[in-house]
């Protein structure tokens, strides 16, 4: 997180910082975020899944209470839920002991009650621009659709969690059931347009560092490299990324 001393922020990899010994946590290097307020002691966890009370202990033995979750998509690996065969637990998980709000975008909605079993009244959905106060901390909600048509990002403080839309080196897949890649692409553009100085934590830990500025990203990511939506097509319509 860039400067601030009041700004709790913790970037944690599953299989290593918490789901360790899980050989999917470990396989799907997911990134699991606390973001909040150390004044006031809290904080949300921003796509729980696999070990979720390991997540929930290190916000503790950090002094912070949890008071939210925020979701960037409906994927299994992100809240929970059944993939590739696994069972994955997640924000049910926490909900089995707590009662915390789940944000979602509207256009999510109906597909995290199916993956996760929670029900409508577990969630608080949310439009892109929508902001969220954590203590005297706020977070910008951007609506990204093309991953999933309900892929939010969360901009706080100068940082960028882009879940699966933008990672440092390539985005996520289009292929998929909902997936759309001029919705990507749209996404994608308008990601671009944030400060250079924006630090950008994707979803999954899929390149050796584990964030990097936008400016940077925009010069090396080869999601940038298109000239135009149609050049964007011919490369990724249909096409696994």
């Amino acid at each position: 997180m860039q400067n601030s001393s009041n700004i709790y922020f913790r970037q944690l990899l599953s299989g290593r910082d918490f789901a360790v010994g899980n050989k999917a946590a470990q396989q799907m290097v997911n990134f699991v975020y606390l973001l909040g307020d150390k004044e006031t002691g809290e904080c949300v966890v921003i796509d729980p899944a696999y070990a979720v009370d390991d997540i929930i202990a290190i916000a503790h033995n950090d002094g912070m209470k949890v008071s939210g979750v925020l979701a960037t998509h409906y994927h299994a690996d992100h809240i929970g839920g059944s993939i590739m065969g696994l069972r994955i637990e997640g924000i049910a998980k926490i909900l089995e002991s707590t009662s915390l709000p789940i944000h979602v975008n509207a256009l999510e909605s109906e597909f995290v009650m199916k993956t996760t079993g929670v029900t409508r009244s577990d969630l608080v959905e949310h439009k892109g621009g929508d902001t969220l106060a954590i203590g005297n901390m706020e977070i910008t909600f951007i609506h990204t659709p093309g991953h999933t048509p309900g892929s939010q990002c969360f901009l706080a403080n100068g940082c960028l969690v882009s879940g699966d839309t933008l990672f440092l080196d390539g985005c996520g897949r289009t292929d998929l059931p909902g997936s759309n890649p001029e919705d990507m692409y749209d996404s994608l553009q308008r990601l671009a347009q944030l400060p250079d100085q924006t630090v950008v934590y994707p979803g999954h830990q899929y390149s050796v560092p584990s964030s990097s500025p936008m400016e940077n990203v925009r010069q090396a990511n080869y999601v940038y490299r298109t000239r135009n939506k149609e050049a964007w097509m011919q490369w990724f319509g249909g096409v696994e990324n």
